[in-house]
């Protein structure tokens, strides 16, 4: 073996090393401002949780998680995708119990119907694979975790639309059932946004242009996604080369604007009443594909505030 190609084994194990064992288990806290509340409004904390993709007895991401409480938010959102095992929903129950204690709002992705199953991590890079990978496997108990998580307070926005009073704001939101399943039908929840609501939020677990455009062109001002793992397996200092779905690698994770029609168009060019994207780079992975590289799980704070004008 030459010492060129033994530099390379061992880079390529080291790399291996850090994003199986330290990378997916070092988790963030982001903090975000978004300019989107009507004058006079008062900020609110808006806590963005998504992919926690529990087996059980996790025991380090469910403390982590569980820490997120002493944030106090007005708000939680959750973006789906909670399971990875048939027997977590105990546990992400455990998880997200002190974090019930706050009002809260969430969608179902498809890691929350059906359990995953060994598959080439390489399949990612074919858009083909989407639904036919989800179908056909086993399905997770999907209705005990929204019995849970209705019985803690908090409301469920598959294929809904409504009004919730958060503090002073009055917020309308709106949401759909997951679009990676082609589950999702907005034409049963379009209206045009509230005129006298503080924001019309939407919120969907992936983040596919025609959810996008639709919750955009009825008034949205805001939509919250999951679902991309912000490109799980990055490379550094360069970014994500896919997102799973049909959004830009540039939106793959943070914040970013959006408006009907945008097409993967940069946020530089979105026209002055644009909404504002924030996707999760979500909190797990699939349990068969326990890695992570330059993308670190995260849950992000939103400080909500008045739009400048």
């Amino acid at each position: 073996m030459t010492k060129s190609a033994l530099a390379l084994g061992s880079l390529g194990a080291a790399t291996l090393g850090w994003s199986s064992i330290v990378e997916r288990n070092w988790y963030a806290l982001r903090e975000v401002t978004v300019p989107v509340l009507p004058e006079g409004a008062q900020p609110l904390r808006v806590l963005h949780l998504s992919d926690l993709h529990l087996v059980p007895r996790q025991a380090r991401r469910i403390s982590w998680v569980q820490d997120l409480a002493r944030l106090n938010p007005d708000f939680v959102v959750n973006t789906g995708d909670n399971c990875s095992d048939p027997d977590a929903i105990p546990s992400v129950l455990k998880t997200m119990a002190p974090l019930m204690d706050f009002p809260g709002a969430y969608v179902l992705g498809s890691n929350d119907y059906f359990a995953p199953a060994p598959r080439n991590p390489l399949r990612y890079f074919n858009q083909r694979h989407r639904r036919a990978d989800e179908m056909g496997q086993k399905t997770l108990p999907w209705r005990d975790l929204v019995r849970g998580f209705d019985a803690g307070g908090w409301t469920n926005l598959t294929q809904a639309r409504t009004r919730l009073q958060v503090g002073e704001l009055d917020l309308e939101l709106v949401g759909v059932d997951d679009p990676h399943l082609k589950y999702d039908d907005y034409s049963a929840v379009s209206a045009p946004a509230a005129t006298d609501a503080d924001l019309t939020l939407g919120v969907v677990h992936a983040p596919y242009l025609r959810v996008l455009d639709a919750m955009t062109a009825d008034g949205a001002s805001m939509v919250i996604a999951g679902h991309t793992h912000g490109g799980q397996i990055c490379v550094p200092w360069y970014g994500a080369l896919v997102t799973n779905c049909d959004l830009g690698t540039d939106r793959v994770k943070g914040l970013s604007r959006w408006w009907s029609g945008a097409d993967n168009a940069p946020s530089a060019q979105a026209p002055d009443d644009a909404a504002w994207l924030h996707v999760s780079a979500g909190l797990g992975h699939n349990k068969y594909t326990p890695i992570r590289l330059a993308c670190r799980p995260e849950a992000t704070l939103m400080t909500l505030v008045p739009a400048s004008r």
